[in-house]
């Protein structure tokens, strides 16, 4: 099924949740469904609503008793909180900023054929951090080793720089995610 944007109380885009969270907080009362016009509505009234919709961007949940369609935006009814402005340095954020890319041969990879490397490495003293580690395809991790680039001849295509949070970043999951067209208008106001 589909994922799920999260606002808080303020209308203010918090986390992205997968569709079981998203209709969990809805049942328990945490949280409220958001059709196209931004109106909530509580699990019952949800239900009794979108039962008779014959599309759902989401999908349906279905059970022997009860067909509804699963939100595409939820509204939390008692959190206020404003997310985080910095990034977390984590293997897929530097991936996501390096746009997949190896940091010496430039080729796009997937995250799986990807490894983290350090300009200069640990062993010299190099920090792990956002302006000393990269995304490295192996072939070119392996050829590096325990070198700097200059040793090895390998220069950077880019030099590593921390991020600036994004709101859009912090909360799509996979560069690949298409945005729902429910999602677009609530995250431009954020941007």
């Amino acid at each position: 099924m589909s994922r799920t944007l999260v606002l808080n109380r303020s209308f203010r885009a918090v986390a992205v949740a997968d569709w079981r969270r998203a209709v969990t907080l809805v049942y328990a009362g945490l949280a409220e469904a958001l059709d196209a016009e931004l109106v909530g509505y509580d699990f019952s009234a949800w239900v009794a609503a979108s039962s008779s919709w014959v599309r759902a961007p989401g999908g349906f949940v279905r059970s022997t008793r009860l067909r509804f369609a699963v939100p595409e935006v939820i509204r939390l009814t008692r959190y206020d909180r404003v997310p985080r402005r910095d990034v977390a340095f984590t293997r897929h954020n530097v991936f996501a900023r390096d746009r997949h890319r190896c940091a010496y041969c430039g080729r796009r990879q997937p995250p799986d054929a990807l490894d983290l490397d350090h300009v200069v490495p640990r062993s010299r003293g190099g920090p792990h951090d956002w302006t000393n580690v990269v995304a490295s395809c192996r072939p070119c991790n392996l050829r590096k080793a325990d070198r700097l680039p200059d040793e090895a001849d390998m220069p950077l295509k880019a030099r590593p720089e921390k991020p600036r949070w994004s709101l859009l970043g912090s909360l799509i999951p996979h560069p690949q995610m298409d945005i729902p067209d429910s999602w677009r208008r609530l995250l431009v106001a954020e941007a």
